[in-house]
């Protein structure tokens, strides 16, 4: 189903507009998750940065993400209005006029390139624009409809703020920096499955080709499973590069087991013996997983701290 299908859509009641509308088209949760694991890139990375420039690097990676996400609810209106989940959103809602969200999400991201290439490097610049081309462009406007692996393949620009952080204070990208993104990659389809699991629906009626929709539920918690058991490894060699440290390899530990585990209950739940309203553990897996990134790069962040208080020496030779 296309995009004209906006005609056809279900418009909720329109109400006026309200400056956190324009907020909200932003797409404020997954900008801080931007924002978050770009700090931790730009922290983690070697060297040192002026703080007034590393804040300004931060804030325009947040400005960037804002301005994908205006891009992305312009071009997925139709599909928002389809939605329970969606349709109180600024656009479908009639809060916010489509052209709107066009010219802030062109203006904030055009923005937040040009000054970060200013405040840090046009390496950072650079992958920033990239980013958001990957998300506005690849993701919402052509994988989104048209194959159950949207969100593997469009993850990428997801998993790429802390690449960008790490350029934006070094000019450079290390094995480091491309760990962290292999880590947000590979969490971000179980994250996001989990909560296609329990608003499947929604998608069917939307026409939008997720894998819970196209290769159903049993399989979608097989691949939940698969890839949340493939972080163990991942989170194993950022342990021991020179990004990680005592502090993630203890977190890790304990999120990974606990991840694995929901993973599997999530795997092994029955929908014709435990009913189709009983999403409890695939709410649980989705809401574990936010903490589980959340806490891995925290970790990093901590780990960074120890290096610049020890001098930069590695950890892991302690344990032979």
């Amino acid at each position: 189903m296309g995009r004209s299908a906006a005609i056809a859509a279900p418009r909720p009641q329109e109400r006026a507009g309200e400056p956190g509308d324009v907020f909200a088209l932003l797409k404020p949760r997954v900008m801080s998750l931007a924002v978050f694991t770009a700090a931790v890139g730009l922290v983690a990375a070697p060297g040192s940065m002026h703080p007034v420039l590393a804040f300004a690097s931060v804030l325009f990676i947040a400005v960037g993400a804002g301005g994908s996400g205006a891009l992305n609810m312009w071009w997925d209106a139709d599909i928002d209005a389809r939605m329970r989940r969606t349709r109180g959103r600024p656009i479908p809602s009639g809060a916010v006029e489509r052209e709107t969200a066009l010219l802030a999400g062109l203006g904030l991201s055009g923005l937040a390139v040009v000054m970060l290439g200013l405040v840090a490097n046009l390496l950072a610049a650079g992958l920033l624009a990239f980013a958001i081309f990957f998300y506005a462009v690849v993701y919402t406007m052509i994988l989104k409809r048209m194959t159950p692996q949207n969100i593997v393949i469009g993850g990428a620009a997801g998993a790429l703020p802390p690449v960008i952080g790490w350029a934006a204070a070094t000019g450079g990208i290390a094995p480091e920096a491309l760990l962290m993104f292999l880590l947000v990659f590979v969490w971000t389809p179980p994250h996001f499955w989990a909560l296609a699991l329990y608003t499947r629906d929604d998608y069917a009626n939307a026409g939008v080709p997720m894998m819970t929709v196209v290769r159903g539920p049993e399989a979608t918690r097989r691949l939940i499973f698969a890839y949340s058991a493939a972080l163990v490894p991942v989170s194993a060699l950022i342990a021991f590069s020179g990004a990680g440290g005592p502090a993630f390899a203890a977190v890790a530990l304990a999120m990974n087991g606990l991840l694995v585990g929901k993973a599997w209950r999530v795997r092994a739940r029955d929908e014709r013996r435990s009913g189709l309203d009983g999403w409890e553990q695939e709410k649980r897996f989705f809401w574990f997983s936010l903490a589980y990134l959340f806490g891995s790069f925290a970790a990093l962040a901590v780990d960074a701290a120890l290096r610049a208080a020890l001098g930069g020496l590695p950890w892991w030779p302690v344990l032979f």
